[in-house]
């Protein structure tokens, strides 16, 4: 076949001839010369084939119970976990449609859908996760107003900024509830493999499994957590028929995922396998467990008496009521920055927007004593400006 079609630019024409990179233990890996002719070329929207056959087995691998076999799925990789996320949300969710939420929630995806004009239902969380009553009762009430909402959005691991998990026994109710409604699941777990106790909660993509269950979750995975936040690889996994509709809206926007990032990350992959690169999640977690306590220990030491929190069980994030503060917005925004300490306002996390006690706080890159610090000038601002 001689093409005279395709509008592929010419591999000759591109200036890199080899590419190699080095790990941390010292080990090089060379990437071949047909690797990189496919890492440099236009490649298919939903990932080199390669790399899309390893994370599904990824899947199979993390997401099947004993004696149970998940349903045919697909994957698409996209710049980041967010790439594709969004690109649900646009083929999935309509101008005025109603959206069931956690609250708080992620603000990244909030920022994304308020500009489309959808309207939250939110559902509430506490130390362990969503609240399935409170499901269940926002959609009851949802139906007695003729409100039909069909997606779910939820990020179930170390939610960000709760730093809460929901436990399996309430997905699964969740399941049950979502399957009563009719409501498509979108999991959106960055924090999966950065949980903080052994065994991990299974997904809401591994319940799919079930024969009661139909098939209704789309799971988000991400590797900026655990491989690198800047070789924006992330994937959508679920059932073909939907994944079909967010490979559909790639080609007509980013055309497919950096091909070099692909390339790196699958070498790397397939240097470690499933058993190493379940290892070096492990470490992953094990750093920010760490991290975690050390925060806690300095909020413990510093303002134990006039706030209160979660502990962590995942992630990276710390979701703070402040008792004597009931609207942190200019507290954080103005006060905090002059006293030199950087928290996130609660209202930002908020689907629909109201005052609120809570701030967010990272342990991810501080110090313990840059931590102990900043909470030292927290307890101090809340001192200044209690009610």
């Amino acid at each position: 076949m001689i093409s005279l079609g395709g509008g592929n630019p010419n591999p000759s024409t591109f200036p890199f001839s080899s590419m190699s990179f080095t790990l941390k233990n010292g080990e090089t890996i060379v990437i071949s010369d047909d690797e990189l002719r496919k890492g440099l070329q236009y490649s298919p929207t939903n990932g080199l084939p390669d790399l899309v056959s390893w994370l599904k087995n990824l899947q199979t691998v993390f997401h099947t119970p004993e004696s149970s076999t998940l349903p045919n799925f697909e994957i698409c990789i996209g710049n980041g976990s967010q790439d594709v996320l969004t690109k649900a949300f646009d083929a999935f969710i309509n101008k005025g449609d109603y959206i069931l939420i956690d609250s708080p929630a992620y603000v990244g995806s909030l920022a994304f859908l308020k500009p489309m004009g959808v309207n939250f239902l939110e559902v509430e969380q506490d130390g362990d996760g969503v609240i399935p009553e409170s499901l269940e009762k926002v959609l009851s009430e949802a139906k007695d107003r003729n409100i039909v909402p069909k997606v779910f959005y939820t990020v179930p691991v170390g939610s960000n900024p709760a730093g809460t998990s929901t436990s399996f026994e309430r997905k699964e109710r969740v399941y049950e509830i979502c399957e009563k409604y009719n409501i498509l699941i979108l999991e959106d777990d960055p924090y999966y493999y950065l949980q903080f106790t052994t065994p991990r909660i299974p997904s809401y993509f591994s319940l799919s499994s079930r024969p009661t269950f139909k098939s209704r979750v789309i799971r988000f995975d991400s590797f900026s957590k655990i491989l690198s936040a800047g070789i924006r690889i992330g994937w959508a996994t679920g059932p073909a028929e939907l994944i079909e509709r967010i490979s559909l809206h790639g080609q007509v926007t980013t055309l497919h995922a950096s091909g070099l990032s692909q390339i790196v990350t699958l070498k790397l992959l397939q240097k470690w396998g499933v058993e190493g690169f379940l290892k070096h999640c492990d470490d992953v977690a094990e750093f920010y467990r760490v991290k975690r306590d050390v925060f806690l220990k300095c909020a413990e030491k510093r303002i134990s008496d006039i706030a209160t929190w979660n502990i962590p069980s995942a992630g990276m994030f710390v979701w703070i009521n402040l008792k004597t503060v009931s609207d942190t917005s200019d507290l954080i925004k103005r006060k905090a920055i002059e006293k030199k300490v950087l928290l996130v306002p609660g209202f930002e996390f908020l689907p629909n927007v109201t005052k609120t006690s809570y701030v967010r706080a990272s342990f991810s890159l501080a110090s313990e004593e840059e931590i102990d610090e900043a909470l030292r000038r927290l307890r101090e601002l809340i001192l200044e400006n209690s009610e």
